[in-house]
This record gives C-alpha cells, structure tokens and sequence, in this order.
C-alpha cells in the first residue's frame, strides 16, 4: 500500500455497520423519545430502546408455531378462554397430589411409590441432588434492594425481562396479570414434614399478592419423547429436567429484580406459592386442555413444564391466547383414549369445577398411577400423544396444527391424520439414547432409606 492510500480514511465492515446502527438507533430514538421519566431513566442505564410493539430484542416477533393465534382480553368472567362460572377458591398446597401422596391419603403403595420415586431413577437422583439449592428460601424469595435503579418503560422493561429469560435458556417467556386465585391458601414449608406431622404443623398462609407474574416454559426435548413410551424410564427424568431448568431461570430473575429494588418471589416445582396453570394462560402461554389443570401451548403443546416470578415490577402484561384448543379437545379425546390409568375425562363438554369450567379428569387416579407405575418411572403418556406435540418440525406438522386451530372440522381432521399416520403412539428406538434397569421400577414393599438420601435435600 502507498504512502498516499495509507493517509485515506479506511471503514471496514464492522465500523460501517456500527456507524449504520448507530445512525439507525439515533433515529428510532429521536422518534421513540418519550417525555418525564422514562427518557431520563432509560438514558441513565444506556438502554437501547427497541421499536414498540416488538415481543423482545432476540425474538421481535412471538413464535407460536402454525397455529392461528387470537388475543383475549383480561377480564372477571374468563381466565383466556376458560369460562369463570362462580367464586374460584383458593387451595391449600397440603391439598394438591403431592401432599395427598405424603399424608397416605392415596394408599400406602402409593405412598411408597413416590417416596422411592427419584431414588428408582439414577438420572432423577442426579437431577434432585442439583436442585436442592435452588428451592431454599434465601433463593426464592428475600427483601429487595433499597432504593429502586431506574429502569425503562413497563413495555421496554418487559421485553429486557422477556430476553433476559430467552438469554437463560427459556424456550418460551411470557407476562400475565397475576391471577389472584391462583395464589394457595397455605404454603407447605417442607412437604415431606407431611408425612410425618398434622397438617397445621406444616403449612403457612400465603399472603402475598403481587400485580405482575412472569412465566417461563422449557421443552421436555422432542427426540426424548419420540423414542419414548411415555411411561417408561425417562418419563419423570423429562419432567425434572425441565422443572430444574425452569426453576433455575426463575430463581436468577426474582434475584435480578429484587437487586433492582421491586420485590419478585420464584415459584417453581420444588418450591411453589402458586398454580402454576392459570398463570400461564393468563400470560398468553397457553390454553386449558382436556388433561384437567393443564395448559397446552400453541407451538409446543403440553411437552413443557413451567415457572413463574410473582413481581411488582412496573411491566406491560401480554394477553391471553385462543387458538382453538376448547374445540379441538372437545373432539380429539386422544389422551383420554391412551391414559393408561383411564384418568381423563371423555365428556364432550367441560364441567364446573370449583368455580370454572375444566374436563372433569380424576386427579387421583393419575397420581396413584403415576407413582406406583412399575414398566418404569411416572408417565407423560397424554403428553407424548397429543397431536399438538411430539413431532419433528416441517411443512406437513405446520400445516396441521394451522388446520387444527380453526375449528371443529379443522381438529377432526388434524385427529384423522394424526391416527393415519400413527403420531403420538409410535415409539421411535433411534431416539432411546437412555440406560434403563427395569428391576429398579419396582417398588420396594418396606421403606429403607432416608428423606436425605432420597432427595439430597435436608
């Protein structure tokens, strides 16, 4: 190179295109400035506004799949599109399948199937082990900063909290009006202090009552589920996983906020203040399916597990979603078809169940199976059948559930299909990438071992 060309300004690549988005960003700035508060708080942190009306920086639109996704509004005589028909009240934990599991109230099999649950799975002992720290109090829940760091907007500063989860790892993230309803009653502080004590001794109220939840949702992992039975060894190892990821990205995010100074609980599978469900759906995560208290996501169906961040963080909640679940699980019936403890209701309609309309599915009976199942360890059956999930991603898949979301005749054909083409129902061995030991699917007739070495939680 001459002396002459060395003394020409050079730009490369990389600085043309931050000189562009620099220019970009000064420009969407000039006319997204807004007066008062925000402008100087957003300032102050060195936040780079996204366009309104965006989902998140690293997701700008929400992925939903193929489905044809409808907005609700929030409101008192509808939870999304589930129909409020009286007072909902709230439960105590105590009263949830867990607790009648460890009270005896489902049979002593039973009780000794969930006792030696994880330690029958080596996967979910290592699993239970990992999550000990995340369900302690001084984790989940604390006092936040003392003095509040200025923060964007509620829409800005739920977007940041939206990538923040997706940068966690989060396959899904969404932001509802805490359901207050959703809330229990009573909190067990240590469930398996329910084996042992009254229910009195064990449990506290839940006083708290936050405006905001934020929800996040894991994939149990498709290839898994493909090569899976749905009730053999992987089954409960699927679920922990899940729980414990989600319980993770929870955990860190309260934490985030309360450094903040706003107050944020965790609420995640071992250790909850809340239903987790109707969170969801008031979110826009999901709609209530035939499967009882439980939600199906438009993209990823019920192949999820959840948790959530109660806060009073200024946020822009989302709304709720309709796409077409109640008609389509009115005429499906395939996971009450292939429940092997028979569980699900195959009623054509929704019934009323303490102040809302749900399939009636016989809670019980699914719990007692799932504990005491010996051709391996609990069971995702309704999960690995639905025709909303558990399948590979591709043209054909997208274009039935767009089919399915539209109506009654759609969801009969999305059926029709799926039972042709065997979907849900097949087990797929290039996929069982797992080590099983059946002998460990027993259950043990006499309990042996302590609730440290079952859980690793003291």
């Amino acid at each position: 190179m001459s002396s002459e060309q060395k003394k020409q300004p050079q730009i490369n690549r990389r600085n043309f295109l931050k000189a562009g988005a620099a220019a970009t960003f000064l420009g969407v700035a000039g006319v997204l400035k807004t007066p008062g508060k925000f402008a100087s708080a957003a300032s102050s942190v060195q936040y780079a506004a996204a366009p309104k009306g965006q989902w998140s920086k690293i997701h700008p639109v929400h992925d939903m799949g193929s489905a044809a996704v409808r907005y609700v509004e929030h409101n008192d005589q509808w939870l999304g599109t589930t129909k409020i028909v009286g007072k909902i009240k709230n439960i105590s934990e105590a009263d949830g399948g867990g607790g009648l599991l460890l009270r005896g109230k489902l049979g002593d099999k039973a009780f000794r199937g969930f006792m030696t649950q994880t330690l029958r799975s080596p996967i979910n002992t290592a699993i239970a082990q990992a999550a000990g720290p995340i369900a302690s109090p001084a984790v989940m829940e604390g006092k936040p900063a003392p003095q509040k760091m200025p923060i964007p907007d509620p829409e800005q500063m739920s977007m940041h909290i939206k990538d923040l989860a997706y940068f966690l790892r989060a396959d899904d993230v969404a932001i509802g009006k805490m359901p207050e309803y959703a809330y229990f009653s009573y909190h067990t502080l240590n469930a398996f202090d329910l084996a042992k004590k009254p229910v009195e001794e064990c449990v506290v109220p839940v006083t708290e009552r936050m405006p905001y939840v934020i929800t996040v949702l894991r994939d149990q992992h498709l290839e898994t589920m493909l090569g899976s039975t749905g009730y053999d060894g992987i089954s409960d190892a699927q679920s922990f996983n899940a729980y414990h990821l989600t319980a993770n990205i929870s955990v860190i995010i309260a934490n985030y906020i309360r450094k903040l100074g706003y107050n944020a609980r965790a609420s995640h599978a071992f250790n909850n203040i809340l239903a987790v469900t109707p969170c969801l759906i008031a979110a826009g995560l999901g709609e209530l399916s035939r499967t009882g208290n439980t939600s199906a996501h438009p993209r990823l169906g019920f192949r999820t597990k959840a948790a959530v961040v109660t806060t009073d963080l200024p946020l822009a909640p989302d709304k709720p979603i309709d796409f077409g679940l109640q008609d389509f699980c009115r005429v499906c019936k395939k996971c009450a078809t292939e429940c092997p403890a028979q569980a699900i209701s195959y009623d054509a309609d929704p019934v009323e169940y303490n102040g809302y309309l749900r399939w009636n599915v016989n809670s019980n009976t699914c719990q007692i199976f799932r504990v005491t199942n010996e051709e391996g360890i609990s069971c995702g059956r309704c999960m690995k059948v639905c025709p909303w999930n558990s399948k590979e991603d591709s043209w054909f898949h997208q274009a039935g559930t767009w089919i399915g979301s539209q109506n009654s005749a759609g969801a009969s054909l999305l059926k029709s299909i799926d039972d042709m083409f065997g979907y849900g129902t097949e087990q797929i061995l290039d996929y069982k990438w797992w080590l099983e030991w059946p002998e460990n699917h027993k259950i043990p007739e006499t309990l042996t071992t302590t609730r440290t070495s079952l859980t690793g939680v003291k």
